[in-house]
């Protein structure tokens, strides 16, 4: 059946409340609409396709567009049974949760959510209650780190170090405090790796005992920082905070709400520095958004600290999400994690990563404002600068143009957008774990043509 293009622009302008978008433009433009999907190709309206370097705009489709499998299994599911209360356990939510823990060694226990933003806000709610349960509300604090990012609401919004993306949003949540983040090209206490003592990790300890030990529950982090710049932390990092976490009886939440299931070229990103935390984030990847699915993890200890005498009858985690009970979103997860387990898409992101930075440098490293290229897996960064000695961030309208410029070739690629004030100059990727040399090919040549066009040699 033929698109009626005018009709679907003029009711996108008319009806559509866009995200992350100043409606203003659509004046004079208008909006991307974006009609079908194969792979790693995505079509618009007007029958153009782009190679999506994006994962779905929001580095989500880890496994691609058209999955049939995932399709299949969903519709199987929705015809048996759709829905249930998350209080009663369903086949998909146990196969699930099996499958998920089976990847991570340590953790034994999954609670359902439909986004990243409310699995983040179930650790939350996990600290704040074994405060009361345990030590009479006085470990209620959390500390997050500056540029990382763990969702929209207000309370996560509370714990989110982008203040770009906090602005106008306040007042915030109160029990939340901001540590350095661990970027060392923009070291934040001036040092250089392998003549520092890796300050930024020190620091939690820090701002632990600037706050009072015993009142500190948490401390969330992404594994590698993603929308604030794709920000890689060198090996001693996460084993130096877990360390300080358990010398403060703290609580570590690692936020894999992007970096998990694969996209690092490891199930999950913290995986790369052997630690185990308390509780893990996850959403996105976790059903390739064929679903909205997301999952708070814990370790059993966590769990157990809910499990008590019935005659309490506050002492247990009181806690619903509606959509945790979507049998069809559980049944595209299993689906998902089996696509990506038969495809060897782990270690398919872990080559081809490596083939990206690789191919990062050699075509665009060169330029003289690029400062740093950097990334793990099917994740990486490129930021711009003035100039290499000042290391002057690039204005974000520059990155806008050089976005601009990827797809007028027919790439879509990201970047750091209005998140860090002065600081948007991150370039970003994410494509689809199934990526091929010939795909990446593709997206490196888009961004030096793009860099080329708007910035010159």
């Amino acid at each position: 059946m033929a698109l009626d293009t005018n009709g679907l622009l003029a009711n996108d302008k008319q009806y559509l409340w866009h995200h992350l978008t100043q409606h203003k433009n659509f004046e004079h433009n208008d909006p991307l609409i974006i009609v079908g999907g194969k792979g790693m190709v995505v079509r618009d309206i007007n029958g153009r396709e782009y190679l999506d370097a994006l994962s779905g705009g929001v580095w989500s489709v880890n496994v691609g567009f058209g999955e049939k499998r995932i399709v299949d299994a969903v519709s199987r599911q929705l015809m048996e049974l759709c829905y249930f209360a998350g209080s009663a356990g369903t086949v998909p939510t146990i196969e699930l949760a099996e499958s998920v823990v089976s990847k991570m060694k340590g953790l034994s226990r999954v609670y359902l959510s439909p986004s990243g933003s409310e699995a983040n806000e179930k650790a939350f709610k996990m600290v704040r209650q074994r405060a009361e349960l345990k030590y009479r509300g006085q470990k209620h604090k959390i500390l997050y780190r500056d540029r990382d990012y763990h969702g929209t609401t207000i309370t996560a919004l509370s714990a989110g170090g982008q203040e770009e993306r906090r602005m106008q949003y306040g007042p915030y949540t109160p029990g939340f405090m901001k540590f350095e983040h661990c970027s060392c090209y923009r070291c934040p206490f001036g040092k250089q790796y392998g003549s520092c003592e890796i300050e930024c990790a020190r620091s939690v300890e820090d701002h632990i005992l600037r706050e009072g030990a015993e009142s500190i529950g948490g401390v969330i982090v992404e594994p590698m920082t993603a929308g604030g710049g794709i920000i890689i932390p060198v090996k001693e990092y996460l084993p130096m905070v877990r360390a300080i976490c358990d010398k403060y009886d703290v609580w570590l939440i690692i936020d894999e709400v992007v970096c998990g299931l694969g996209r690092t070229g490891k199930w999950f990103g913290y995986q790369h520095y052997d630690v185990v935390p308390d509780i893990v984030t996850t959403a996105k990847g976790l059903a390739s958004s064929y679903a909205p699915l997301a999952a708070t993890i814990t370790t059993e200890e966590v769990f157990t600290a809910f499990v008590n005498e019935v005659s309490d009858t506050a002492a247990y985690f009181r806690d619903i999400s509606t959509y945790g009970g979507c049998a069809g979103a559980a049944a595209a997860g299993v689906a998902n994690i089996k696509v990506i387990e038969e495809d060897g898409l782990v270690e398919n992101s872990r080559v081809m990563g490596a083939y990206l930075l690789d191919q990062l440098q050699d075509k665009v490293g060169l330029n003289r404002h690029v400062g740093e290229i950097r990334g793990l897996g099917l994740f990486a960064g490129v930021e711009l600068v003035e100039d290499r000695q000042s290391k002057v961030p690039l204005h974000e309208s520059k990155l806008m143009a050089i976005v601009g410029e990827c797809l007028k070739n027919g790439v879509m690629i990201g970047r750091t957008n209005r998140s860090l004030p002065n600081q948007n100059n991150t370039l970003t990727l994410c494509p689809a774990l199934i990526a091929t040399r010939s795909d990446i090919d593709t997206i490196v040549d888009a961004i030096a043509r793009g860099v080329h066009a708007v910035l010159g040699e």
